[in-house]
């Protein structure tokens, strides 16, 4: 987890005719960096740098800082074997067979994001934000971070810091769980925060389907209830938060079922 965050700190101290090269719009470009989500939508002002490398179900990585790719490869490898694990708990959890969701979902094929955060320390965090309010797009989420915090999660209604333990991950349900399970695991909302006093780096890993596969609640967790979800294709529903139409809003209420009046 060190190294790993030591190698990403390290492409952020990249002068920025280096990391020119890899800044794109595209929401699938295999490497990509930049300064902000969407300059087109984003309302407040984010204080952040980051950079997102596709890791499966293709490798890709940088050829600079030297030790990025040993290094993101082994991460890599290591968090897609925990995110396996928790689908099985989950699944099983859910009185269902340990590979059910993986096999619905295309596992083998699924999409695994290398998304890491920079936030330089801000000279007036009261009036910037480090990633606004949003819920993750994939079925689960792993994340790391330096010793500085900053993650915030709602809770009650409230924003509540995340106390991240030293070497340990952040777990996040992410939207298309909470579409398979019917809302019995929700994803979670929340947000990253900035301060004045140090930089913070966070890792985030999203876990999510293939790109083609389309989450829909799961039969046998239905018990004569609804389905409260309609299907769209995991490529299509990132494309949808990433739009002006769920720029901090449920993007889940883009597929939720309207009830009959």
């Amino acid at each position: 987890m060190k190294s790993m965050i030591e190698a990403c700190h390290k492409f952020f101290q990249l002068p920025e005719e280096e990391k020119k090269e890899f800044q794109s719009r595209k929401l699938l470009e295999p490497i990509k960096c930049g300064t902000s989500f969407n300059v087109a939508i984003d309302k407040v002002r984010l204080w952040r740098d980051y950079l997102k490398v596709i890791a499966h179900p293709e490798f890709h990585s940088l050829h600079k800082p030297a030790e990025y790719s040993d290094v993101s490869l082994e991460f890599s490898k290591q968090t897609r074997q925990v995110a396996t694990e928790l689908l099985s708990g989950i699944s099983e959890s859910l009185g269902l067979e340990a590979e059910y969701i993986a096999k619905a979902m295309n596992w083998d094929r699924g999409l695994q994001i290398l998304a890491a955060n920079y936030y330089p320390a801000c000279p007036q965090p009261d009036l910037a934000i480090g990633i606004p309010p949003h819920t993750d797009h994939g079925l689960v989420t792993l994340l790391i971070q330096n010793d500085m915090g900053g993650l915030e999660v709602q809770h009650n209604g409230k924003w509540v810091l995340v106390d991240c333990a030293p070497g340990a991950f952040v777990v996040n349900i992410g939207d298309q769980m909470q579409i398979l399970t019917n809302d019995k695991y929700k994803s979670v909302w929340h947000r990253a925060v900035v301060n004045n006093r140090a930089t913070r780096i966070s890792i985030a890993v999203p876990h999510g389907p293939a790109l083609e596969t389309a989450a829909l609640p799961i039969p046998e967790l239905l018990g004569g209830e609804a389905p409260k979800y309609i299907g769209m294709s995991y490529e299509e529903f990132m494309e949808l938060q990433a739009s002006p139409a769920a720029y901090m809003m449920p993007c889940l209420d883009h597929l939720r079922v309207k009830a009959d009046n």
